[in-house]
């Protein structure tokens, strides 16, 4: 590396395609910088912000800091973590593989890539680095999902979820302080999980195997640097070869600095990637050449969000992992449930009574009638509601997408800014029948009520913690943002790793994938890298 570049390679982003990628270059010898615009989390902000929800939420704006962030556009709203481990730091855990068909989506099977035979070994490497286990324990509201399960005649694939989670051992208790039990001693100390259910707002004694607790750590430990509170709005090619950064911290004012690196990777999630490369393509014109596709073929892995609530204000369901099992109504369909922690006792306002109908105004209308007729009050009002609630998490492997696209919005008083734009005949789901079905099975199973979430049935907008998709693969510019090997068409040394590269929707959670494409990824740009050295 010359005086003239800040690092070889700069990672905007440390989710699980930033973190892969960012241990993988720094164990070759790469000189490597990973910029996040969150902070450092560790266990007094996660705790603090058990006990104050103004200390979990991630609005710099408003002057909230901590690392839940939640983004709404017309057809879909997000929820997702901000800080150093990304999207691993509000993240359920749960490490599944998706069904055969998501690697034969045409989306992306033209490629002629051998998908399912390609990621194999990198779903392994990614299982290894996460430690991935399976969950070995069931309490009540495990069994109230078996229920569910058998009224809607899937019990067979019923069970427990496999987790990135440090469970006790032989000899160990819950809650007992063990020497790193992955990295041969490379990794940090843990303690086992004490299944307290709050995995969703961060582990607060690290038993959680988010990312700064492997591969973060292990590419620091190998030179690469994590600069927190860095935020990148401006991205342009330099003349004889790499990239500059602008960059400045995301809650104070000033103009920042500028950044060079002969290789740059986006991994700043489905909206901070797309806002990034359509605003240096659209506003600043720095990267003009970009493709036409970017922002095509978003995905909510056909996600819907219904609970049930237990009639026992006495009852506590709380005790287990996040999400500690889940099961297959049909080949399309996958079902979780959810444990909320304390401090979402916020959510509770989402909920709205559970109306079924596929026309959005209509059962908007329904909706609202329903809860004149039956108002919520249990819901609003009744006691331990974090403890009784059992969420449900419905994903499905359906070709259905949206669009995001750049432009002025008169929310953001002219200013340019990412919108959702519906595809006809399309469109994201925001009613699932199998999801309803489902909360009416767990409502009939604790004697309870059954709800959909108000953005959904209220105002047709889709709800996920999964958002897919924006820069899908292509042969060129015409049919895609990037390459099977993740360069961006037209930008040599540009790259993309993260959700955004994910063409279908997986019907799972889709962590395990992302990692395993971050594995593959950064092992074919390390070979070339190599390759360039020799």
């Amino acid at each position: 590396m010359t005086a003239h570049f800040d690092a070889d390679v700069i990672v905007v982003g440390s989710g699980f395609g930033g973190a892969v990628t960012a241990l993988r270059l720094a164990e070759q010898g790469q000189s490597v910088l990973v910029l996040e615009q969150g902070r450092r989390i560790g266990p007094e902000q996660i705790a603090a912000a058990k006990r104050n929800l103004f200390k979990l939420l991630w609005m710099p704006a408003l002057g909230l800091r901590g690392f839940f962030a939640q983004t709404l556009f017309r057809h879909v709203g997000l929820v997702g973590g901000v800080g150093v481990g990304g999207g691993s730091l509000v993240w359920a855990s749960v490490l599944l593989e998706p069904k055969p068909a998501f690697y034969q989506d045409p989306a992306w099977s033209q490629l002629g890539v051998d998908w399912h035979a390609e990621l194999q070994p990198h779903y392994e490497t990614a299982k290894r680095m996460l430690g991935r286990a399976r969950n070995p324990r069931l309490t009540e509201m495990d069994e109230l999902l078996r229920q569910t399960a058998r009224t809607m005649g899937a019990e067979d694939s019923f069970g427990a979820t496999p987790v990135g989670i440090l469970f006790a051992g032989d000899g160990q208790l819950p809650g007992q302080r063990v020497p790193d039990p992955f990295f041969g001693g490379d990794g940090p100390e843990r303690t086992t999980c004490r299944f307290c259910g709050s995995c969703l707002t961060g582990c607060a004694y690290g038993s959680k195997n988010s990312l700064d607790y492997n591969y973060l750590h292990l590419a620091q430990r190998h030179g690469a640097r994590v600069l927190p509170e860095q935020q990148v709005v401006g991205l342009r090619p330099l003349h004889g070869g790499g990239y500059a950064l602008r960059v400045r911290h995301p809650w104070r004012f000033g103009q920042g600095r500028e950044l060079r690196a002969r290789r740059v990777v986006l991994s700043a999630g489905v909206v901070g990637t797309l806002r990034l490369l359509f605003s240096a393509r659209d506003a600043a014109r720095s990267l003009p050449a970009l493709s036409p596709r970017l922002g095509d073929g978003v995905r909510t892995n056909s996600e819907a969000i219904v609970a049930a609530l237990h009639p026992d204000a006495q009852r506590d369901l709380s005790d287990g992992i996040a999400v500690s099992s889940d099961f297959y109504p049909n080949p399309h369909t996958h079902i979780t449930q959810n444990r909320f922690p304390e401090n979402y006792h916020f959510m509770r306002w989402y909920m709205t009574r559970l109306v079924d109908d596929d026309r959005p105004l209509r059962r908007a209308l329904r909706t609202l009638w329903a809860g004149l007729k039956q108002p919520l009050w249990r819901n609003w009002f009744g006691r331990h509601w974090t403890r009784r609630i059992s969420v449900l998490t419905v994903m499905q492997h359906l070709d259905n997408q949206l669009q995001l696209r750049f432009g002025r919005r008169w929310l953001a008083f002219g200013r340019r800014g990412l919108y959702s734009q519906a595809v006809p005949g399309h469109e994201a789901p925001t009613y699932i029948p199998e999801a309803n079905a489902a909360a009416r099975a767990l409502a009939q199973a604790c004697g309870g009520e059954a709800y959909n979430v108000a953005p959904e049935s209220l105002f047709g907008t889709a709800v996920t913690a999964h958002i897919l998709g924006g820069c899908r693969m292509g042969h060129s510019a015409a049919d895609g943002v990037i390459d099977s090997d993740h360069e961006v068409h037209g930008y040599p040394g540009l790259y993309v790793m993260d959700g955004s590269v994910v063409a279908a929707n997986l019907g799972v959670n889709p962590s395990l994938t992302i990692t395993a494409l971050a594995e593959r990824f950064a092992s074919r740009l390390a070979s070339r890298l190599r390759e360039s050295a020799a």
